[in-house]
This record gives C-alpha cells, structure tokens and sequence, in this order.
C-alpha cells in the first residue's frame, strides 16, 4: 500500500533580488496607510474647540500650521496635500469658524470651502470713533453705517448702560467682539457697552474719580489715545492737557477739530482749527462736549493719573513721538526743529 505523496516545493535561498520589491512596496504602504488614518481618524473626540480666523487673502499653510498647533488636525501636510488633492485650495472661503478635533480633515476643508462660518469678528481699535468704526462695519458688509450710528444714539439703550449721554462714543470698549450670525446690530453694540461697563467697573470710574465725572475722564482719555503713538508717552500727554486745564489754557488739541467733520481724520489743516464747532478745542476752552473715540484702558489710567510735569507744550518728532516744552518759547524753538521741511 502506498501512502500519499506530498510534493516538496523547491527552497528558494532569500536574495536582495526577491526582497527589493518590499522594499519598494514599504514606504508606500506606510505612507498610505498614515494618509488613511489621518483622512479617516479624528485626533479626538470634540473636546478640544478653538476658534478659527482665515482672512481674505490668508494662505492654507498657516490655516493648517495653526490647526495642528490647536490639535484641531493631526498633520498640517496631510491637511495640505488632501485639500489640493480634491481641489479646495483656492476654493476656501475668508470668514471665522468654530472647529473642534472630533471633525475629520474633509469635514473641516467642507466647512470652510463652503464659507458655512460660526460667527463674524469685529475688532474696534483704540481711539476709533464710532464713525470710524461704522464705517469699517459697512466695508466688511455686516452692518450699514447709519444703522450702526442710529443704536449707538439710542437714548433708551444708552440709559440702560448707565450712559447719559447724546451718543456711545467713549463708551465702546476697543476689543475685538465676536458676533452670531443671526446677531443684529443692537446685538454687537451691546457687548460693548456691557464689556465698557465691566472695564470701568474695575478701574473704578463709574463714579467719576476727584472733580472729574465718568464722561469727562473718557473725554480726557479719547483725547489722549487720538494724540498719543507711543503708549509710554500717554501720561506725559496728560499732564499737559491737566496743567491746562488747571490754568484756564486752551487744550489746542488737533483731532477735536475734525471730530464729526471727517471719518478718518488724516492731516489736520489751517482751515480745521478755524472751524467753528463745540469739539475744537483751539476754539473752546476747557474739555470738548463728549469724548471723540473710544479710548483704550493705558489711555483712561492716564487720564486719571497723568505725569508729574509742568509740560503746557508738546509737536511730534519723525518718528511719532513727542518733544514736550514749558513755554512757548521752548516750544517754538521745537516746532521749527521737528516741523521743518526736509
């Protein structure tokens, strides 16, 4: 009887040859395999959120550098590669969104290639007033201009806030705010005055400070933030606008006579400081009716704590700081030094 034959399969001696195309093959499936993972599998489960901001003009490498850095992806260039990959990196849409890092890559490119944004941003800078910044809320296409100046008029709203006063100005703290989509004008105006009121709440002017009320340190202090480039600079401004006050002098401030005239004041000409309004401060004596911007927090502890000096006097340099002076005389001298034409 014969038992079963089993065939003996020839040994083939492992060789550089047989294994080069594994050796091939191996990079490739690793690195598939790490695309894989990365389209398919989020980094987390949604506990980490972070709000996103891609300006216009913003390229995909620092939206995906900043992604990774929040753990919101796991690879800024696998997000790279498969946004161009399917064609969405020129198609992202500028706009502000709430991500988190239980979304996949696709659903985040989705996202932001459909311009499906979670909310609007808007950043008042110091000093603007609040014709400025209506008119940067019309650019950005948010709200329109007299919109925005009507709520910031509302008698009603501003009583509410603890504001007695003909507008807002001064009373918007400059911040950068975000919006709801569905969130309207009244809405934005708002936030300001509840985070103004909190500011002033901590530095404690709600009540004014000495003989000066709430209004008249905003006044000082918008007055200030419009003069001022160098924040180190902003107590010393002040100390010139208090001794004047104290003496009875005019404040000759530049920016009060353009104040409601021109959004964006520019050069301040000859003809402005003639120019007969209740804010020109070359005109008046003593402090304008109102503030005329909103001023930061440096600008108000300046106004309430200026410099020891005895500065009446101060022209800007070229390089946007001041050259303060105690007489006319000294100031002069320093007009024709700084203002000289080269």
């Amino acid at each position: 009887m014969f038992g079963t034959i089993i065939p003996v399969m020839p040994f083939r001696p492992i060789t550089p040859s047989s294994i080069f195309p594994w050796i091939i093959r191996l990079p490739l499936l690793v690195s598939l395999g790490w695309y894989l993972i990365c389209t398919l599998s989020p980094p987390g489960s949604g506990g980490i959120v972070r709000d996103v901001s891609f300006p216009p003009g913003s390229g995909i490498r620092k939206l995906a550098q900043e992604l990774e850095t929040a753990g919101i992806i796991r690879s800024r260039l696998h997000f790279i590669l498969m946004t161009r990959l399917r064609g969405q990196a020129h198609r992202l849409k500028a706009g502000d969104y709430r991500l988190n890092d239980g979304m996949t890559p696709g659903d985040i490119i989705r996202k932001i290639s459909a311009g499906e944004v979670d909310y609007r941003r808007f950043a008042l800078p110091e000093g603007y007033s609040i014709f400025q910044a209506a008119e940067i809320l019309e650019q950005k296409g948010y709200f329109k201009r007299d919109e925005f100046l009507a709520v910031c008029r509302d008698r009603e709203l501003l009583k509410r806030h603890g504001i007695h006063a003909e507008s807002a100005e001064g009373y918007l703290h400059p911040a950068t705010y975000n919006m709801t989509i569905s969130g309207g004008v009244r809405e934005l105006v708002e936030q300001m005055l509840k985070q103004s009121g909190e500011v002033h709440e901590r530095m404690n002017i709600m009540n004014g400070s000495g003989s000066f009320k709430r209004h008249d340190i905003l006044t000082l202090a918008s007055i200030i933030e419009k003069e001022a480039v160098s924040p180190e600079e902003k107590p010393l401004i002040s100390s010139v606008f208090h001794n004047r006050l104290r003496i009875g002098m005019p404040l000759q401030s530049d920016p009060t006579a353009v104040y409601g005239v021109r959004t964006f004041g520019g050069k301040v000409r000859a003809a402005d400081l003639k120019r007969q309004t209740p804010y020109n401060t070359y005109l008046n004596r003593g402090l304008p009716p109102g503030p005329i911007g909103n001023p930061g927090s440096d600008a108000i502890q300046a106004a309430l704590q200026p410099a020891s000096s005895q500065y009446l006097y101060f022209v800007a340099r070229q390089d946007g700081t001041h050259q303060f002076s105690r007489s006319l005389e000294e100031h002069n001298r320093a007009v024709a030094t700084y203002l000289k034409r080269n």
